[in-house]
């Protein structure tokens, strides 16, 4: 294409590469080897040389057309993926355990089998992800598990529940990871934190509208129609994920590529941004499945970041008994699942507060210390006194600190690994697989022989808390040598001496 062609596309703006400072050299240079659509390269083009006013202005008006079809929409199915995976806790206060013969550690195997089916189907979940439309697979995905949600209220013996709960974490699988992966292909790393936030609060809301969801039906509702009040909670629950995930198909975007509601315009600035972040485009069919396993496993960051993630959820198995351990301070079944919903409200805040000061000051580590010692005091306080009031106080200091310390730890992996992305899918996934491992043995932490006090569980949930503590600051120590070598990569370059180029782009730093 000649010159003139070039700055008509344009609108009139002449772009000359030569006369752009050092920085927009090295994404022009990106753009060279990612861009193979002639139009879409004059765009960027025209991206690289355009002024302040056309940045700010394209990108406020990209964000609240994303921000309005993506995160509502992951929130609420978060929101009942939750709640259909934690409703059993509160089907216990209902006659759950009586009418299926369950005594002992039942409750807890009936907890941790979930996490069994969960685990095996998250890898090869999150890796199909990259090869079909998100939209269409997160909705499907959500209609089974919200079908498998309704049909535990047939149960009839706690083998055939035990079933239905491996089976439903085998459904669910792909939700999580695959949320987390299709934000990270929209936003940079310093608007993911919040809004992941923003996609975690689902889970909050869960445990405060479950709470009171809860109450309602086994107060209400116990023996309607003959059926039990724990049964119709999961047929309700069950029913209102399926009409969701229908809507799902239709409200979810896919990748800035190939997302329909956005004009040319956007979604080539969509996909600019991310590769002047990155260093690399952010294509589905860049490298293959297999490629993107070994590149993920190969990478030692991914090991560190999957064992802060591990203890981070080993931190926060507390939540599976949230109702069980509330009850001790001596109220009855339905004044217990009522005042779950300030202490997840609470959290709810907290989260968007934190998260929101996390990608503002661009820091991980010393937010995520920070938080997990609230949940440490938290525990410590809940074991060694039986006062109501004081452990009522600590109650709102567990998941006040150690959720959104999580919501931090997911946007600090995703933003870890930004590309390929099957890399990055591969990352979230086995981090999250291997990550959730802890639900399996961490939900035996509280067996109902250990009330009121709960010494074991609160003291090694206290533990977990400040290991993640430590690693949180390992991690940080780590990525900070890391920046070192890229700026010393740097320096190498623009002496003009030979290096190797395998590894993120120039420019970039990752986050501490």
């Amino acid at each position: 294409m000649t010159n003139s062609r070039a700055e008509e596309a344009l609108g009139g703006v002449k772009v000359d590469i030569g006369e752009i400072e050092h920085k927009k050299e090295d994404i022009a240079d990106v753009l060279e080897d990612n861009i193979s659509d002639e139009q879409q390269l004059i765009l960027f083009r025209k991206f690289i040389a355009a002024d302040t006013d056309f940045h700010r202005d394209i990108t406020k008006g990209l964000l609240r057309k994303v921000d309005f079809h993506l995160l509502p929409m992951v929130a609420l199915m978060y929101m009942l993926n939750f709640l259909d995976r934690n409703n059993l806790a509160q089907a216990r206060l209902g006659t759950l355990e009586d009418d299926l013969g369950m005594t002992g550690t039942d409750f807890n195997l009936a907890t941790s089998v979930l996490f069994v089916g969960y685990l095996l189907m998250q890898l090869p979940s999150n890796l199909l992800l990259t090869r079909v439309r998100p939209s269409i697979y997160l909705g499907v995905a959500m209609t089974i598990w919200g079908a498998i949600s309704a049909a535990q209220a047939a149960t009839r013996t706690f083998g055939s529940l035990v079933a239905c709960r491996f089976f439903l974490g085998f459904a669910e699988a792909p939700f999580f990871p695959g949320a987390i992966f299709l934000m990270s292909s929209w936003y940079t790393r310093s608007e993911l934190a919040f809004r992941i936030a923003i996609f975690y609060c689902g889970h909050s809301i869960a445990n405060a509208f479950g709470g009171l969801l809860g109450a309602g039906v086994l107060a209400n509702m116990s023996g309607a129609h003959g059926i039990s009040g724990w049964r119709w909670l999961f047929i309700i629950e069950g029913s209102i994920t399926i009409g969701s995930a229908i809507c799902s198909a239709f409200i979810l975007p896919n990748y800035p590529a190939t997302t329909k509601w956005l004009s040319a315009e956007e979604r080539a600035y969509a996909q600019w941004r991310l590769i002047k972040e990155a260093g690399e485009a952010d294509a589905a069919g860049a490298s293959s499945i297999k490629e993107g396993a070994i590149l993920a496993l190969r990478d030692p960051r991914l090991y560190l970041f999957t064992l802060l993630q591990h203890t981070s959820l080993l931190a926060q198995t507390f939540q599976y008994f949230f109702p069980t351990i509330l009850q001790t301070l001596g109220y009855g079944n339905i004044e217990t699942l009522l005042l779950t919903a300030p202490v997840w409200a609470c959290t709810f805040c907290a989260s968007l507060a934190v998260t929101y000061t996390s990608g503002r000051f661009k820091d991980r580590s010393i937010h995520i210390a920070c938080l997990t010692m609230i949940s440490c005091a938290g525990n410590i306080i809940v074991v060694a006194t039986l006062n109501p009031a004081a452990r009522f106080f600590a109650l709102f200091l567990l998941p006040l600190g150690t959720l959104p310390a999580y919501q931090i730890i997911l946007a600090w992996v995703a933003n870890s690994f930004p590309r390929p992305l099957v890399k990055r899918s591969a990352c979230i996934s086995f981090a999250n697989m291997i990550g959730n491992t802890a639900n399996i043995y961490g939900t035996y932490m509280y067996p109902s022989s250990d009330g009121p006090r709960y010494l074991a569980g609160g003291a090694a949930t206290a533990g977990a808390a400040l290991l993640v503590a430590v690693l949180s600051f390992v991690v940080r120590f780590v990525l900070t040598r890391e920046n070192k070598k890229l700026a010393a990569r740097e320096e190498f370059e623009s002496e003009g001496q030979p290096i190797d180029r395998e590894g993120p782009a120039p420019g970039f730093r990752y986050s501490l």
